[in-house]
């Protein structure tokens, strides 16, 4: 099952992704000569509009061939043929749609579930309790970030370990601001002293939409904290997972939550989307050949310019990345083995 599902949700996310870069290319007239579902063998197909809709063998990924994409093409309708602006937004709707998918999940959470407000009860004895913090306030700064949800303070106190924070909360309408210094509890895990007062609070249909949007703003700052992380070196190979560990993290979420019914099995595969869907847009995003960011950056230093760079120089910059990227993906894949199998 854990396959199947992994399977669905890759399938969407990417369909997703590549409907972004179609629609966007579509709507400044470049000729998209095959839109498909899946890889490999076609399966079926039918052609409309001049492009060819393609169902493939294999049950994952998903493409969006245009004209002029990977090479240079004078022909009308080709990707070179548009303007610098229009080819930037072509590239970029695939992660934008993935934001947007992201954004139309975190609504049928909330909308389901409610949102994850900052009331916290704060702990005899610990550093907010000293610096005065009451049960019932609510935090709306915290590290100098603002906060919208709970699991920005989670995030906030997973991330940064032992470091002093800055928190601004709110109570009978007044804000007041403390400086906390975490202390180790009987677990050696720094705790500021404070926790989560309220399960899920459900709001109207304006705040829905805004703490989806602040759903959305957590997943963000997650997955980019964490890539900050690996950067600097922070976190390692151990704490990535590739396609395995992905497969085997849905598993373990479906079969905790299968006994509780399918509404919250669907529940939870909605949140592993949402987390995955960011994490594809925000990837993508990255200034790394071979991915969309890469092809962004090759098109600012055009608009910069005023002038492509030689395309034989930027296909076989794309190539070199595709394959450090492939050497990297099966470095992960055969960690994700070594954990889950050895």
């Amino acid at each position: 099952m854990s396959i199947i599902l992994a399977l669905v949700i890759f399938s969407v996310l990417v369909i997703v992704h590549e409907l972004g870069h179609f629609l966007l290319a579509k709507w400044n007239g470049i000729t998209v000569t095959e839109f498909s579902v899946g890889m490999g063998a076609r399966l079926f197909s039918y052609e409309w509009g001049g492009t060819r809709y393609s169902l493939k063998l294999l049950p994952f990924g998903g493409s969006c061939m245009m004209v002029g994409e990977e090479e240079e093409s004078d022909e009308e309708g080709s990707f070179g043929s548009k303007s610098v602006w229009a080819r930037i937004a072509v590239v970029a709707a695939g992660p934008i749609f993935n934001f947007l998918l992201a954004f139309v999940m975190s609504v049928i959470i909330v909308a389901n579930i409610g949102y994850d407000d900052t009331i916290v009860d704060v702990t005899p004895g610990y550093p907010a309790a000293e610096a005065g913090m009451q049960n019932g306030d609510k935090i709306v700064r915290m590290g100098g970030s603002r906060t919208y949800v709970y699991r920005e303070i989670s995030l906030f106190n997973s991330l940064y370990q032992g470091r002093n924070a800055e928190v601004t909360y709110c109570r009978d309408g007044e804000e007041y601001t403390v400086l906390l210094v975490p202390v180790r509890d009987e677990n050696g895990f720094y705790r500021y002293g404070f926790e989560k007062a309220n399960v899920r609070t459900k709001g109207n249909a304006f705040q829905t939409l805004g703490y989806s949007a602040a759903e959305l703003r957590y997943w963000l700052k997650a997955t980019i904290e964490s890539l900050l992380k690996l950067f600097q070196g922070q976190v390692g190979l151990d704490d990535m997972s590739g396609p395995v560990g992905i497969v085997d993290a849905i598993g373990d979420t479906y079969e905790e939550s299968r006994s509780d019914g399918w509404y919250y099995v669907t529940l939870n595969m909605l949140i592993m989307s949402i987390l995955l869907s960011v994490n594809l847009g925000v990837m993508n995003l990255l200034p790394i050949p071979a991915l969309d960011g890469g092809r962004l950056v090759f098109l600012l230093i055009e608009a910069i310019r005023g002038k492509a760079l030689p395309q034989e120089k930027e296909s076989m910059v794309h190539f070199v990345g595709f394959v450090l990227l492939m050497g990297l993906m099966v470095i992960v894949l055969l960690n994700d083995i070594r954990h889950i199998f050895l």
